[in-house]
């Protein structure tokens, strides 16, 4: 039996909402009983895309995250739902019983990443399916998948290691988007908005001038990575953790060295980096 599952690569999705659409398409007014009730037209996002915007002006980063029911292995919602109203397939998508969980509001509540809607007009608490009633039918992949035009979602057996969700676990970080709620979600990410650190480094004795190809090293708790400016004068380092230290040190030829400390509370700006030069 398959262990089906999501992969999101949140570098490749541009928010173009085709994922939330093709699930409005497919859910809103449509009866899939036993599989789940009509999606109401209004108020339920059972493929949500969350923006999340990064850094300061001029340094603005903005990330798309699809969030779908994570279909965790150890789901809060089937634990807080009384008489099996929640439950989990043998290939691991966890289904609310339409029948079943008529009145129980409480399971909305149950689930941390916000994923369970509750339809006023059922009286019923309501998520994605993984379009479960279509993989029965023979379908690959779930309505949100098929209709994405970069290939940000992908989805299939995690254990097949010819499957590309599998083929992403050994080529890739795959993270869950809150590891700290210790659910087991079988949807994963690729690319999560971490902390970044940026900077502009200018030539002061040349009316500042844009500094390309300077090199910039970051030194921190993962040791050093290394870059050089760009032909704006810019550079980056991406993927840092919360509340990590860090020296940043910039090191032209023919100028003086700038060592800056960073703390990353926040995704960091460092501004306007001047070089001199040396006597």
């Amino acid at each position: 039996m398959p262990r089906l599952g999501m992969v999101i690569d949140v570098n490749k999705c541009t928010g173009c909402y085709s994922c939330f659409l093709a699930c409005r398409d497919e859910y809103c007014g449509n009866d899939y009983s036993p599989y789940s009730a009509p999606q109401p037209f209004s108020g339920h996002f059972w493929m949500r895309l969350r923006q999340q915007e990064r850094g300061q002006f001029p340094k603005v980063k903005v990330a798309y995250i699809p969030v779908p029911c994570q279909h965790c292995e150890d789901a809060p919602c089937q634990a807080a739902a009384p008489d099996q109203a929640i439950y989990r397939r043998p290939d691991g998508i966890v289904m609310i019983d339409p029948a079943k969980a008529a009145g129980q509001q409480a399971v909305v509540t149950a689930c941390p990443y916000g994923a369970i809607f509750w339809n006023p007009e059922l009286h019923l608490p309501q998520k994605c399916t993984f379009c479960a009633h279509l993989l029965d039918r023979g379908w690959k992949a779930p309505r949100c998948v098929e209709a994405c035009p970069t290939g940000a979602l992908v989805f299939g057996d995690l254990d097949d290691p010819q499957s590309e969700p599998a083929m992403l676990q050994t080529s890739s970080r795959l993270e869950a988007l809150h590891p700290e709620y210790s659910t087991q979600p079988k949807v994963l990410y690729v690319g999560l908005p971490k902390r970044f650190i940026a900077g502009e480094v200018v030539l002061a004795d040349q009316e500042d001038e844009c500094a390309v190809g300077v090199k910039v090293t970051l030194v921190g708790e993962a040791g050093e990575q290394l870059t050089t400016t760009d032909n704006y004068g810019d550079f980056e380092f991406e993927g840092l953790s919360d509340a990590g230290e860090y020296a940043v040190k910039v090191a032209p030829g023919g100028y003086a060295p700038v060592e800056l400390r960073v703390r990353t509370e926040t995704d960091v700006n460092l501004g306007t980096i001047r070089l001199h030069r040396t006597p």
